[in-house]
């Protein structure tokens, strides 16, 4: 994956989804990627992570915003629901869905991609965060199947602590 994140994560993948191969992934703001190895109509579910350290008056709503219109400009019919924030005042996040049509393999096809903003907490200096998006991307007919794993997936996310998970940062894998 040609992007990095701001920050060292660690999580664990829900058992099942291998690691996307960087060539069979397109997507150049992706840090990271991981497939669901059943399809539905030619296209497999992905769970897929990216970052930034965002503007300082930067909420996390403007950065789910910013999603939305980047989405527009790519795909038809993007409807954006089930807006939340969620978390804590120390750890802060936000989810929403997107619903959202677009073409896989000359065939038009119904999207839905769950996502989730956590602000994150540098381990060293407190006041420095980064956001990361985590998002699930699946056909409209196998997204419901799929999101109990994704919900899973985000439970296990957090900074790098060097404790044996999966661990994604500025320098790739540790």
């Amino acid at each position: 994956m040609p992007t990095t994140l701001p920050m060292p994560i660690e999580f664990r993948l829900p058992e099942g989804w291998p690691p996307a191969r960087p060539e069979g992934f397109d997507a150049a703001d992706v840090a990271f990627a991981a497939v669901h190895p059943q399809s539905d109509a030619g296209s497999a579910a992905d769970l897929a992570i990216d970052g930034e350290v965002p503007p300082d008056a930067a909420t996390l709503a403007d950065l789910a915003d910013e999603s939305v219109a980047l989405l527009r400009e790519v795909a038809e019919s993007v409807v954006a629901d089930r807006r939340r924030e969620v978390g804590s005042t120390d750890a802060p996040a936000l989810t929403q869905r997107l619903t959202f049509s677009t073409v896989v393999d000359g065939a038009r096809c119904d999207l839905v991609q769950s996502q989730v903003y956590l602000s994150l907490s540098d381990a060293e200096d407190p006041h420095k965060r980064a956001a990361i998006r985590l998002a699930l991307t699946a056909t409209a007919a196998q997204h419901d199947a799929v999101l109990g794993d994704f919900q899973d997936f985000v439970r296990t996310v957090r900074p790098d602590t060097g404790a044996g998970a999966w661990q994604w940062g500025a320098f790739g894998t540790n």
